[in-house]
């Protein structure tokens, strides 16, 4: 996989640099050939070459003799050019500002040196062409104008080019094929580390990976990020699955237990139906309908906490005044016989306090946290119920007592007591639906209470805050 990176990333640029040598090759002949036609960039007009080649149209005969035109005699002192014409002997028969060393009879050979070697001094160059039937020697006195003689041979020139051109090919191909596999065995050394995290992360090993500085660095931190939050959740699971093993475990006792009960005193009633008195037959029977009912709550329990975790429970939501409601729950709570004789009180700093809940939830969640504290402490413990409205930002008191909350005021239940308290290392399992699964040893509920209690105030959108110290007490925070 390492290996196959890099050579695909060394082919790309290898491609590419194949592609781009191809274009500019293309467009260097096209504008060759172009300029050659066309003259596309103009240079040919302006080149000394042409203007002497091009100079015949400037001359006229008069009386026999070659003459330069006006228009042509301005194009010598433009070019600071001079021009001599001479006949098929090699004698001058007319001439335009030429210098005075200059001479006025060649040979055949001399005119064959003017042309090809010889210059008049360091900064003029000749050259030779015909108008009108004579020959002419143009002079063109520039110093950044020069003419050079060569010979070459095409097939030799063309074998060169060849050579070259194979030569060059084959270094570039080494270059780019050197520096693509540093370049891509530097680029994608990174990838292979992010490959083998990935295949770590599959394995569901999460083992941080250094990040490197440059285009990979937010990649690196990303995947870092996502390993943790794997490693929290996979921790999690692993915690939720031996929970929800000790539950399972839990609910099937608990499920056996009752199923027992109402197993042995049926078959012990079929099978001795006539010699049961009535007052056996009914307390028989009365067991058997009391551990039904703790069965039809215990599904009950996992029916609605199942719901609740999964948001498919639909509210009944009403304005409720919280200070009624709870006064009321209070005073129903003392009339039970059973918990008739202990001390719960009330307690409100505000007369109303509106908010739009589902009064048979709420009531529920709230009744659950209360009898936790009646039942799992001692006869004598002392149960608190306050409400109070407050300031979210400053935690002040509303300053009126009459007044409904309004959006930056909050209603804040507190249910305390005195009793034993929770262990420190229990606390943050407290609320869990799978700690401990049902409490068989609690005379109320199935065990599921806090869990629920605590989704139903949850979907509500409220807040929920347990504290307790052992031998001192626990509170209960509703903020809603």
């Amino acid at each position: 996989m390492k290996w196959k990176l890099t050579l695909r990333f060394l082919r790309s640029v290898m491609t590419i640099v194949v592609i781009v040598g191809i274009v500019n090759a293309i467009l260097f002949l096209s504008l060759f050939f172009m300029q050659l036609k066309y003259n596309i960039f103009g240079t040919e007009e302006a080149s000394a070459e042409t203007f002497s080649r091009t100079f015949s149209q400037y001359v006229e005969l008069h009386s026999g003799k070659p003459v330069v035109n006006e228009e042509g005699l301005k194009k010598l002192q433009d070019m600071s050019a001079w021009v001599q014409f001479l006949n098929n002997h090699g004698e001058q028969v007319s001439a335009f500002y030429t210098p005075e060393e200059l001479q006025t009879e060649y040979s055949p050979i001399e005119i064959v040196q003017m042309y090809k070697y010889k210059e008049l001094d360091a900064s003029t160059t000749v050259f030779v062409s015909k108008a009108q039937n004579f020959s002419y020697f143009l002079g063109i006195k520039n110093p950044k104008v020069a003419r050079y003689v060569t010979t070459y041979d095409y097939a030799k020139i063309f074998k060169d080019v060849n050579v070259f051109l194979s030569i060059f090919f084959i270094v570039d191909v080494l270059i780019v094929i050197i520096i693509g596999f540093l370049f891509g065995k530097k680029l994608t050394a990174p990838l292979h580390t992010l490959i083998d995290g990935i295949q770590q992360l599959r394995e569901r090993r999460f083992k941080k990976m250094p990040t490197p500085r440059g285009v990979y660095e937010d990649v690196f931190r990303n995947m870092n990020e996502l390993s943790e939050k794997l490693d929290r959740h996979e921790e999690e699971r692993k915690r939720l699955d031996q929970m929800r093993e000790e539950w399972i475990s839990n609910v099937s006792h608990d499920m056996k237990t009752p199923l027992a009960s109402i197993q042995g005193y049926a078959e012990f009633i079929n099978d001795s139906a006539t010699d049961l008195t009535a007052q056996e037959l009914q307390e028989y029977t009365s067991i058997i309908k009391s551990k039904s009912m703790y069965m039809k709550d215990l599904l009950d329990d996992l029916n609605l906490t199942m719901r609740l975790r999964n948001h498919q429970l639909s509210l009944q939501f009403e304005d409720v005044n919280l200070v009624q409601f709870l006064r009321e729950m209070t005073i129903e709570l003392l009339n039970d016989l059973t918990f008739g004789e202990r001390q719960v009180e009330f307690e409100a700093n505000v007369v109303k306090a509106v908010h739009k809940v589902d009064k048979k939830l709420l009531k529920r969640a709230i009744l659950n946290f209360i009898y936790n504290a009646l039942v799992h402490n001692d006869e004598n413990v002392v149960v608190k119920i306050r409400v109070e409205t407050i300031h979210l930002k400053y935690g002040q008191e509303h300053p009126s007592g009459s007044l409904s909350p309004g959006p930056e005021f909050h209603t804040q239940i507190s249910i305390s007591d005195n009793g034993h308290g929770i262990p420190a290392k229990d606390l943050e399992q407290v609320f869990e639906r799978y700690y401990r699964g049902t409490n068989t040893a609690s005379k109320h509920g199935t065990g599921l209470g806090m869990a629920i209690a605590r989704d139903i105030i949850w979907a509500h959108e409220g807040k929920l805050d347990l504290k307790s110290v052992e031998h001192i007490g626990t509170t209960i925070t509703i903020l809603l």
